[in-house]
């Protein structure tokens, strides 16, 4: 057989060869600001290559990327990979001192910025002595003051491609290279670096494209509202151009309103992101009675979605909704609910396809005897499954090669897998465990309630209580007992929240999971909910 190196600059050959004029949409508040077809987008990405190496940057460089889903960023994108570079996406929700750190970290030498980025640029620049040359991917010219106490020269994008702009020869070197660098969310510890290969990555999108996965074809249009940021953006920058699908990236603005727009207006088949952003369109919908006619497929992900909220998403927008389960250390695809699977789903996120194994394990790390229909420590192993952290010297793995996702599950007879929460998110009260995403998911069915999470307070008698904290759905008015209510004899009664907290709104990571940590400091420090409501002394133990 002719050898072949899986390389993902692949991917961007073949859409511009046998799909060129299909279109990558950029949005800019739910309009259509910029169209290139993939041809076309190889050219100026692989010109990009050439302007990258003029700038030295050498076989193993890491270029930083703080940005939106934009056409330039996903020219960015392959204009590293392809060249050989490594493409280290940022995520611009945290703070200065975090991005700093972790561009210290990967020692990039190169960084490119949304124009509307650049006040952040400008307290994290000087922090990092690696940066020589920082990238403005939009905007008429680079605002040179935003690097002031810093090393690093400012370039236009455009002007760079005009002046530096070549081509470039990609692929060439080994699949196993280093392709991309995400860090954790670190909503939960400190965040740590992820390492993508060529390999990893490109076998992963030849799982994701699978019937029973994303199951992209070319005559589909996807939204891509998951940021590309974070773990490769679910890996659909990769997918939608090895079918050649149409791919549509919405930008900074995913309020329901402009997404709902842009999805109309490009006729969007498919659309991925958080739950969050899909029940936003949902409330946009149901205000104004529109509807997205050629909407088919809703994939969701980033957060456990209540059986009710799912009815819900499908209802209103007239699709089948798509749960899937993954982290940034699995690239991040996990597992994923068929397009087809049964209405009643319960919870489950799917089942695991080819190139990733499971097994549950108990709390020592030995493997469950019985593997269906109890609850484990789940571990995973693959090709797109991280081996170790970045820079790190120890493997992540356990001695058969499986690395531990930290989740608690279950996988039913049909091979279905359903996260019953994170180990450390267990609560323990008298010497008992008591599992916070049981309760968040009963009370997430109640129509009244839009976002749900169950946090721990520290108790003198019993160590650690639970506490409800409650984000109302648009409109609706929350009652506390009534809530409690609906928990009784469905979970034992020392399992009842001790206190029910409302919120005008939960407070999200970038990736659109509820930022737990963030609402433990908050409720430690007496900023929870005082202003909103809160009912105390409601539960009992």
């Amino acid at each position: 057989m002719q050898p072949y190196a899986l390389t993902v600059d692949k991917f961007l050959d073949h859409a511009a060869k046998w799909a060129g004029d299909r279109e990558v949409v950029t949005g800019e508040a739910g309009r259509a600001a910029r169209r290139i077809g993939y041809a076309a987008l190889r050219a100026r990405s692989n010109r990009a290559s050439g302007a990258l190496a003029a700038l030295g940057l050498r076989f193993g460089d890491r270029v930083g990327t703080l940005a939106w889903n934009t056409q330039h960023h996903l020219e960015i994108y392959y204009a590293a990979m392809g060249a050989g570079l490594v493409c280290h996406t940022l995520n611009p929700r945290l703070t200065a001192a975090h991005l700093a750190a972790m561009i210290n970290e990967a020692e990039n030498r190169a960084l490119a910025v949304a124009s509307n980025l650049m006040p952040l640029l400008a307290q994290v620049a000087p922090q990092c002595p690696t940066l020589k040359h920082v990238i403005l991917l939009d905007g008429d010219g680079p605002a040179s003051e935003a690097l002031e106490g810093s090393g690093a020269r400012l370039w236009s994008y455009e002007a760079l491609l005009s002046v530096h702009g070549s081509a470039f020869a990609w692929g060439g070197f080994d699949e196993e290279s280093p392709a991309g660098l995400c860090y954790t969310s670190g909503t939960s510890g400190s965040p740590k670096g992820v390492l993508y290969t060529h390999r990893s990555n490109y076998l992963h999108t030849l799982r994701s494209l699978q019937a029973e996965a994303f199951a992209l074809t070319r005559g589909d249009v996807l939204l891509v509202a998951v940021p590309m940021f974070h773990a490769n953006g679910w890996g659909l920058p990769f997918a939608a151009p090895a079918v050649g699908a149409k791919l549509v990236l919405p930008g900074r603005h995913l309020d329901g309103a402009s997404l709902a727009k842009l999805m109309r207006d490009e006729e969007v088949t498919v659309a991925a992101g958080v739950q969050t952003v899909w029940l936003g369109v949902a409330e946009h919908l149901e205000a104004t009675g529109e509807d997205l006619p050629a909407l088919k497929r809703v994939i969701i992900g980033g957060s456990s979605c209540p059986d009710a909220q799912l009815r819900r998403l499908e209802q209103r927008l007239g699709v089948c909704v798509q749960r899937t389960w993954g982290m940034t250390e699995l690239s991040p695809l996990g597992t994923v609910a068929a397009p087809d699977a049964p209405a009643d789903r319960k919870g489950a996120s799917g089942r695991p396809l080819l190139g990733l194994d499971l097994k549950l394990t108990d709390a020592a790390g030995a493997t469950l005897p019985r593997q269906r229909g109890v609850v484990g420590r789940l571990k995973v192993k693959g090709p797109s499954v991280v081996d170790r952290y970045f820079k790190a010297e120890a493997e992540a793995l356990d001695p058969e090669g499986y690395f531990d996702t930290g989740d608690l599950a279950r996988i039913d007879e049909a091979g279905n897998l359903t996260i019953c929460g994170r180990a450390k998110d267990l609560i323990k009260s008298g010497g008992e465990w008591i599992n916070p995403s049981e309760i968040a998911d009963i009370v997430g069915r109640d129509p009244t309630v839009g976002q749900v999470a169950v946090i721990a307070r520290a108790d003198p008698k019993w160590g650690e209580r639970p506490v409800l904290v409650v984000e109302a759905r648009a409109g609706e008015s929350i009652d506390e007992r009534a809530l409690l209510d609906g928990l009784r004899g469905k979970v034992a009664d020392w399992w009842l929240p001790d206190e029910v907290v409302r919120i005008d709104t939960m407070p999200l990571a970038a990736t659109g999971k509820i930022d737990k940590a963030r609402l433990e400091t908050d409720y430690a420090e007496g900023r929870l909910g005082g202003a909103v409501g809160r009912e105390e002394g409601v539960g009992a133990r």
